[in-house]
């Protein structure tokens, strides 16, 4: 059985932690409403999961210096134009010293393309689809980005989310910890078994506090573990 505590107390304790309500306040995110993420073009959000795939396992920093780089090679992202790109024009891409050369992540932007052009068929725009997933199953989101997408899989597919605006929580370490010695899961944490369970007692999280997704897994984070004020979380 879980010893999850309830949301005031880790509240308060992160409080603590971190020199009161009005410091842990200033270090929390804030996400979008539904129609503020309705309306981003597509091609931002390919650009926000490309950034994330190539982040993952390297330093961000550099990926953010080269950003611009990355833009230019890929021409803003443009879903048709990634569309039409073949083998041979990703590979001349990803041998480019404006980015970073990384092959197999290169090619990810055009499977993710054909992805997102595929919901936006269905749903008028991949933006309209992200915007209209309930948070209150936020880990469907995840396998559904895993297992469509291209290297979505683990944190980066949260963390892409995040980045939008959209509201989810993210199993870093920190987190994970604390559900873990908790026990408000007991298996590996990618399981369905696991994933389901940390997504109700973040429900039942929300509806005790009121608080997005977003804030209540930072608020996790800042309230536990030798974190570092200010890291995304």
């Amino acid at each position: 059985m879980t010893t999850a505590e309830p949301f005031e107390r880790i509240y308060q304790r992160a409080c603590e932690r971190k020199g009161g309500k009005a410091a842990l306040e200033a270090l929390l995110g804030h996400s979008a409403s539904a129609a503020e993420i309705s309306v981003i073009p597509d091609n931002l959000l390919l650009g926000e999961l490309t950034k994330k795939v190539f982040q993952s396992g390297f330093v961000w920093r550099v990926v953010r210096q080269k950003w611009s780089g990355f833009c230019d090679v890929f021409f803003d992202f443009d879903i048709e134009k990634m569309l039409l790109m073949s083998d041979e024009m990703l590979e001349a891409k990803a041998r480019d010293e404006r980015i970073i050369r990384n092959a197999a992540k290169v090619f990810t932007i055009r499977h993710n393309a054909m992805m997102i052009d595929d919901i936006a068929r269905k749903h008028g725009s991949f933006a309209r689809f992200l915007a209209d997933w309930p948070s209150t199953d936020i880990i469907g989101l995840w396998a559904y980005l895993k297992q469509h997408g291209a290297r979505l899989g683990g944190n980066t597919g949260p963390y892409a989310l995040r980045a939008i605006g959209k509201d989810t929580f993210i199993l870093s370490e920190d987190v994970e910890a604390y559900l873990r010695a908790t026990k408000v899961f007991d298996g590996g944490i990618s399981s369905k078994r696991s994933l389901n369970q940390i997504q109700q007692q973040f429900n039942l999280w929300q509806q005790q506090s009121g608080r997005s997704l977003t804030q209540i897994s930072q608020i996790i984070a800042l309230s536990v573990g030798e974190n570092v004020v200010g890291m995304q979380r």
